[in-house]
């Protein structure tokens, strides 16, 4: 029980990964992976659904302590963000439309209460942490969370048929407020990247969120286009919302080196140790996501020389799940062994 009342909140972020590496694998035609990382992603879900639900109804304060603080808090973003994905790549994959529907409302939901929580708690703290120790990449999760819903809610409106012009209007909306929330946010980021101390330590796998957030907010722009033929409301925003995807999209590739630079120092020249962390998980997700985006933006854009990418990325983005997977089951299965060789 002590596993479940330590559990880390953002643990959904593989539910996150899990998901968009498998619509990778299907749009790029490797519908087996998709179909296995499906059932996959299923299974993973439900285990951390019920896991999170014990720790709620068990541990309920060690809950509310989480949510208040500003480093595990934003984890919390990572349920809502894995719900709607998950809702994606039903559609994407599986053709569950009645499934992803509950999942979107659901998700919603709890988006909702994870959203004004967290920031009315950190806001209302009586002592707050320094800029240094109290924020993280983790924190753009919350764009993440907010972009999943638009992305989710535009795969859904043919299926609400009766219901799709206020719910693009909805998901539009959404739309611009995950683009607010990054703006905000990545000005921090990058004013404690390059004025405030950053030990090798500190550099944790979540920073590859600068660079996940800006490719889901990429990916809501293009499905948006794509789904804005008969739309008055997006019709009217279309050239703005080219333009303003092709900008989050750009500054999603201008993170990809120097992401990887920061990497190589932290692991070679800083000789950090690599070993598994569930917030290895946070690194996956952008490597698929950013697959995932510039395919869409390529069809949204009708610009055919972007395909490239994606036939390399989507390899990039398998190595890194199956290369986490790996660490994650290692370790889980290293402690029972060495119990059994004790005996």
């Amino acid at each position: 029980m002590t596993a479940i009342s330590d559990l880390f909140p953002g643990y959904f972020a593989l539910v996150m990964a899990t998901g968009i590496v498998s619509i990778a694998a299907f749009l790029l035609d490797m519908h087996l992976i998709a179909w296995g990382l499906t059932y996959v992603n299923i299974g993973a879900y439900s285990v951390l659904l019920l896991l999170f639900s014990i720790r709620i109804i068990l541990f309920f304060p060690k809950v509310r302590t989480d949510i208040a603080d500003h480093m595990r808090g934003p984890g919390f973003f990572t349920i809502p963000a894995g719900t709607c994905v998950l809702g994606s790549q039903l559609i994407i994959v599986t053709q569950n439309f009645g499934a992803a529907a509950i999942l979107w409302i659901a998700g919603t939901v709890v988006w909702a209460v994870i959203m004004y929580t967290f920031f009315a708690a950190v806001t209302t703290r009586e002592h707050k942490p320094s800029l240094e120790k109290g924020l993280s990449g983790t924190w753009l999760i919350s764009a993440v969370s907010t972009q999943s819903i638009s992305v989710l809610g535009t795969l859904l409106v043919d299926y609400f048929s009766g219901y799709r012009e206020i719910l693009l209007f909805f998901t539009f909306c959404m739309f611009l407020l995950g683009c607010m929330l990054y703006l905000l946010l990545i000005t921090l980021i990058f004013y404690r990247f390059t004025f405030l101390d950053l030990t090798s330590e500190r550099l944790t796998p979540p920073y590859w969120i600068n660079m996940g957030a800006v490719a889901i907010t990429t990916l809501a722009g293009a499905r948006l286009i794509l789904a804005s033929g008969g739309s008055r409301v997006l019709a009217e925003a279309l050239p703005f919302l080219k333009g303003f995807t092709l900008f989050f999209w750009s500054a999603g590739s201008w993170w990809i080196p120097l992401l990887l630079i920061l990497g190589i120092w932290r692991h070679i020249y800083m000789r950090y140790p690599l070993k598994y962390d569930p917030q290895y998980w946070g690194l996956v997700f952008p490597l698929g996501m950013y697959t995932v985006c510039t395919f869409q933006l390529s069809k949204a854009l009708s610009f055919e020389p972007l395909m490239f990418i994606p036939q390399i990325f989507v390899y990039v983005a398998l190595a890194g799940w199956i290369g986490t997977a790996f660490g994650m089951i290692y370790t889980f299965v290293r402690p029972t062994r060495q119990t059994s060789i004790a005996k």
